[in-house]
């Protein structure tokens, strides 16, 4: 239930983790500008631990986003640039953000954390599958592992802190449906924010994982608008896709497997959309 952390998600992680790796060993100064390009989640986040450590933040984001999220960015301090794109998250989309992210960094100088190509983040999540652990030690031990994939730190970090201590753990990444990139499909335009960038993620490689689910959007959005009701569990699309995921595996194993997954962020995000509206 990641919607516990400061900002209301589980980014909250990745966030602390980039930046405290990145003044461990010099590349960030004190007071040294960051930027990052970002559907919302990862820029509050950032923002938030940011405005702890007295970073001044930079972001580049899109309307395409959650009006919450962007609202949280500047709430925290950071500046907040935003690419238009009204018809939803398109294959270019996170391209054309992380080429403005880096333009930015080269003119003033400023540290670009990189969300998708920097380790770090993929370290800051494997903590939350030695919690997982800890927490659900069995019988019977946790059979499969289940993540929506943006950067796929979360499903990284999670998954491999798992699989050290259950080596048959069944590892599955959660794409939309409309853009299932990594089943082989074209890109395409969807409204499932945190994933389905249109390419694989460049830390993400085939034998990081057993199998690939795609969710529909409007599957996804009706699974969390349903566990919000009959759970509740007040998340976020990529939460919905997720537990319908998790279902389907849990499902085609049967009795005596538990299915993991996580809540991503809180629905308090998606109040302004046409989640909950």
């Amino acid at each position: 239930m990641e919607a516990a952390n400061p900002t209301g998600s589980y980014k909250d992680r990745m966030a602390l983790a980039m930046i405290e790796a990145a003044e461990a060993d010099g590349r960030l100064r004190p007071g040294q500008l960051v930027v990052e390009y970002t559907g919302g989640s990862t820029g509050s986040s950032l923002a938030f631990v940011c405005a702890v450590k007295g970073y001044p933040l930079r972001i580049v984001s899109s309307d395409a986003f959650a009006d919450e999220k962007i609202a949280t960015m500047r709430a925290f301090g950071a500046e907040v640039e935003l690419i238009p794109s009204p018809e939803g998250i398109t294959p270019d989309l996170i391209p054309s953000m992380m080429r403005r992210a880096a333009e930015i960094a080269a003119q003033t100088g400023a540290f670009a954390t990189d969300q998708f190509n920097n380790t770090d983040m993929v370290d800051g999540y494997r903590r939350l599958g030695e919690e997982l652990l800890g927490q659900l030690p069995g019988p019977p031990p946790i059979s499969a592992f289940c993540s929506y994939v943006g950067t796929a730190g979360c499903f990284l970090g999670t998954s491999r802190a798992l699989a050290a201590a259950l080596p048959q753990l069944h590892r599955v990444v959660v794409e939309p449906a409309e853009s299932a990139v990594l089943s082989g499909g074209p890109p395409g335009t969807h409204h499932i924010e945190g994933g389905g960038i249109g390419h694989r993620p460049p830390q993400l490689h085939p034998a990081d994982y057993d199998e690939v689910v795609a969710i529909p959007e409007a599957q996804a959005f009706q699974t969390a608008r349903q566990a919000a009701r009959t759970e509740g569990i007040f998340s976020g699309p990529s939460t919905g896709a997720n537990l319908a995921a998790a279902i389907s595996i849990a499902r085609r194993l049967g009795p005596a497997h538990r299915v993991v997954t996580v809540q991503v962020d809180s629905g308090l995000k998606y109040l302004a959309g046409p989640l909950y509206s």
